[in-house]
């Protein structure tokens, strides 16, 4: 199972689609969980999150986990398709929780009450690549499942050979 979920081809797009991601997502996810950044720590995010979503405190934890550890996970391309699948369902649940009713846009000129959508449908679409394809080339991934993925197109080629009469 492991070497399914990890498996992936040499392809520089999902490499590209995974890095952005993880460099996004990483100072976000310093802010909830060191304070970084004008963040608040931990304490402060589970604080925030319980008193204006009503979100309770293991579940903000696995969103401080999704954007700081899962970002770190993207960036090095270890278990790339787990993380993205994290950093899809943040971006989903501060979609639906906070920015819908804020509209697509981004608040660039401060007259909306917050922040639009935009930006996470990106994230959501960054992590959909990595989530189909897999971390990519430069990624502990390829490392870990490039003898069985060698060894799967091996297979394949043999297969699609005609036999000679």
């Amino acid at each position: 199972m492991w070497i399914r979920l990890l498996r992936t081809d040499a392809d520089y797009s999902a490499t590209v689609a995974r890095v952005v991601l993880g460099a996004v997502l990483l100072p976000h996810g310093v802010q909830k969980l060191f304070g970084w950044f004008g963040g608040g720590g931990v304490s402060g995010t589970i604080g925030d999150f319980e008193a204006a979503l009503g979100i309770p405190a293991f579940l903000t934890v696995l969103v401080i986990a999704a954007e700081s550890f899962g970002a770190l996970a993207l960036l090095l391309g270890l278990g790339g398709r787990l993380a993205a699948l994290g950093a899809a369902g943040v971006m989903l649940g501060a979609l639906a929780l906070v920015h819908a009713p804020n509209g697509f846009f981004m608040n660039w000129a401060g007259t909306q009450a917050g922040e639009g959508f935009e930006y996470h449908l990106l994230a959501i679409g960054l992590a959909l690549v990595v989530a189909l394809k897999g971390s990519g080339a430069l990624s502990v991934d390829r490392l870990l499942t490039k003898r069985e993925v060698e060894q799967a197109a091996d297979t394949e080629l043999k297969e699609r050979r005609p036999v000679a009469a």
